[in-house]
């Protein structure tokens, strides 16, 4: 079964992320605004992005980063987050974003992976991984924002490692050559966790933005509108804030709120309060906090928000229409192909539970297992047929997983759905062991490969288990090792192991200790087995 929403794409033979960015718009108006409590706001005007970025680029092409080459990007929701990308860009480079949430292993294996041979940090994110930096024999140069005007120097396997403060490029020449970019030039790194092994590199080429238009126009209810204000809670690292709020504000010339402040309740009610916004990205996990405090939303001023990464469920939507005075559109896609499915309730109806219907542009088709289309109402394998501008260009160094992720033409999500007679998409579950969880989605991959560096561990799987909060809960399996006995002390060790050196919201909720795995023949984990003997207990307290 396919179905398919009609859209006249229209991309150019050369494109720019950056130049469409920060060229289009009057120089002197706002593009980021940094929230600063009760203080003033700091705004950059997008006159002052485009020259900050070029003086970037300068310093960056005097130390040697050429087009092709990757810049990581580990700041917090900030002005210096969107210069850095807006220069690695403009230069031809690749920007890989990471998120302020990872730790040194997460982190620096991505960097490692990369090959980023340059890398703009906050100053919190390099003191994180400062003393690790050495072991990437590539990173030829860091630039740190907020750091004191001090240079400093590591040596790694390719010589000396120079650390210096962003400030260095206040001086620098403004007057740069941009990139000639095509649609199809790389741009963009983005990992994805995977279902086995370490997270895979998707890379995007620029036209990537162009693709993400009319699934954000319609979730925002016709955005931009006059006077609009973007915010959303979300990382910038992550393609839900990237990709759906970031570069589509500044694109269409929209101010983006920045803020680093842990998203309390009262948090997000001051932001959307104070500067104005009026269009916003909330994860479902921020609207359940939300609606389970007592803050009172009533001054804010929000017009349109989309939410995405889980279902938002019906009370939560329904507390969002009379808290908030919206009604919260859902989308749906991933790093790959992003805001493929959504609803749009000022459009369509949309029945409760339901996905919504393709995005306008897009060609999407169920499939069975053998890469045939299944029968009207039959669950299929949700695919997207390929060439789609927003589709990745392929998997970073995994020519085979890219021709797997792309086999017959069509973009596998490995996601189950049906249709029903309306054309509305519903969700059934997933063909492998992705964990959804406070709207990210985790492989038990990379978890497991963590935990099994503690002495204590012989085997351990991992999955996601039902929770009411996070959507789905992850839970690792643990066989301790040879003479060693599961207790509720290590159990704590084996979870702060893990939430030090990957990011918080990877760490296992429980750790529940077992005699053997369940395996196949081969000696494979059976996840589903697990789900199905031990998914549906409680979490210990």
């Amino acid at each position: 079964m396919s179905l398919t929403t009609s859209s006249h794409w229209e991309i150019p033979d050369r494109f720019n992320i950056a130049v469409a960015c920060t060229e289009a718009h009057p120089a002197q108006a706002p593009a980021i605004v940094v929230d600063r409590g009760d203080a003033p706001a700091e705004v950059t005007t997008f006159g002052e992005l485009g020259e900050r970025a070029r003086r970037l680029v300068t310093v960056l092409r005097g130390r040697g980063v050429a087009e092709g080459d990757r810049v990581a990007v580990m700041c917090a929701q900030s002005a210096e987050t969107a210069v850095a990308h807006m220069a690695a860009y403009l230069m031809g480079a690749i920007a890989v974003p990471l998120s302020v949430k990872f730790g040194p292993e997460a982190a620096l294996f991505r960097m490692g992976d990369s090959g980023a041979v340059a890398a703009v940090f906050d100053a919190d994110c390099y003191e994180r991984l400062a003393d690790e930096l050495a072991g990437l024999p590539e990173l030829r140069t860091v630039l740190v924002a907020g750091e004191p005007g001090t240079d400093a120097s590591v040596t790694n396997e390719a010589g000396a490692l120079s650390v210096l403060p962003l400030s260095v490029t206040d001086s620098a020449d403004v007057a740069v050559v941009v990139a000639d970019t095509g649609p199809d030039d790389p741009a963009l790194l983005i990992y994805t966790s995977g279902t086995t092994g370490q997270p895979k590199g998707a890379l995007h080429g620029h036209r990537v933005l162009l693709g993400h238009m009319p699934g954000v126009v319609r979730a925002l209810d016709g955005f931009p509108e006059p006077g609009d204000t973007f915010w959303t809670p979300a990382d910038w690292a992550w393609a839900g804030g990237l990709l759906d709020v970031l570069l589509p504000g500044l694109y269409s010339g929209v101010p983006v709120v920045a803020s680093d402040r842990r998203p309390s309740p009262e948090t997000v009610e001051h932001i959307l309060r104070r500067h104005g916004v009026t269009c916003s990205f909330l994860p479902p996990t921020i609207l359940k906090m939300m609606r389970a405090s007592d803050v009172d939303y009533s001054r804010t001023g929000l017009r349109a928000a989309f939410s995405g990464g889980e279902a938002l469920g019906g009370p939560v939507a329904e507390w969002a229409r009379r808290s908030l005075g919206i009604r919260v559109n859902e989308i749906y896609g991933q790093t790959e192909l992003n805001l493929i499915v959504g609803t749009c309730h000022s459009r369509f109806d949309t029945p409760p539970g339901s996905m919504g219907r393709p995005t306008p542009g897009f060609d999407l088709t169920l499939l069975d297992p053998l890469g045939e289309p299944v029968e009207p109402g039959e669950v299929g394998e949700i695919c997207v047929r390929l060439p789609s501008p927003n589709a990745f260009l392929r998997y970073w160094n995994a020519p085979e997983k890219t021709a797997e992720k792309t086999a017959g033409g069509v973009l596998h999500t490995g996601d189950l759905g049906h249709v029903d007679d309306d054309g509305n998409f519903w969700f059934s579950g997933r063909n492998d062991d992705l964990i959804s969880t406070a709207g990210y989605r985790v492989g038990p991959g990379e978890i497991e490969d963590q935990i099994l560096r503690h002495g204590a561990v012989e085997m351990v799987a991992v999955i996601g288990v039902p929770d009411d909060l996070r959507g789905e809960a992850i839970v690792a399996y643990v066989v301790p090792a040879a003479g060693v006995t599961g207790s509720e002390e290590l159990a704590a060790e084996i979870q702060d192991f893990v939430k030090q050196r990957l990011a918080f919201y990877q760490y296992p909720r429980d750790v529940v200790f077992l005699d053997e795995l369940p395996t196949t023949n081969t000696g494979k984990i059976r996840r589903a087995r697990l789900r199905a003997e031990h998914g549906r207990q409680p979490l210990r307290p």
